[in-house]
């Protein structure tokens, strides 16, 4: 062959792929050649299941483990997507959700990277949860009003931490105990153990 006609061959074999399957009836091997760009469009097709796996039953609520680890800490719970829901549920109940309410605005407040959308974010949660007479006014002593206030003129990601210290020690010395003696903590126990 001459250079021109191998180049060619080369080309068009890079383009298209060889695949080598068995016909198990004839016990014959057959060569099958597929262009590359068909197989890349079977790849997007989602696999099927086979029949003889038995599907996963999917949790829709808080696991065994979970629920014991929320009576180990506050954090435990905190960090717990039903463990906060259910957190929110009981401190509506007992008419002290500001708190909590005000804890995830400032673990949001932390993730926000915009000077400009953490000016409005602050003012929001200033006028919401801090300033006298606002609808949702956190029980804050005097000393971390002030710090509060003090951190608030030079504006960063941690300006409401020393707030959010303070409700999180009220959480924890109040509203977490109660929690966990309360009905809602031991039926949610009783769910997650698969009892009714």
């Amino acid at each position: 062959m001459d250079r021109l006609a191998k180049m060619r061959k080369t080309t068009i074999d890079s383009s298209m792929e060889r695949l080598i399957y068995s016909d198990t009836t004839t016990g014959q091997s057959k060569i099958k050649q597929t262009n590359w760009r068909s197989r890349m469009l079977f790849k997007t097709f989602p696999a099927r299941e086979s029949q003889h796996t038995t599907p996963q039953r999917k949790s829709y609520g808080p696991t065994t483990e979970e629920v014991t680890q929320w009576a180990q800490s506050l954090d435990n719970l905190l960090s717990s997507k039903y463990g906060l829901t259910a957190l929110r549920l009981f401190m509506k109940s007992e008419h002290c959700e500001e708190n909590i309410e005000f804890w995830v605005a400032c673990e949001e407040f932390r993730k926000i990277r915009s000077r400009s959308k953490l000016r409005s974010k602050a003012k929001t949660m200033y006028d919401e949860f801090i300033r006298a007479d606002s609808p949702k006014e956190l029980n804050l002593d005097f000393h971390t009003k002030e710090s509060l206030h003090q951190s608030l003129l030079i504006l960063t990601q941690s300006s409401f931490k020393a707030a959010q210290n303070r409700v999180y020690f009220l959480m924890e010395h109040n509203s977490y105990p109660r929690f966990l003696d309360s009905e809602l903590y031991h039926q949610l126990c009783r769910i997650a153990a698969g009892e009714r």
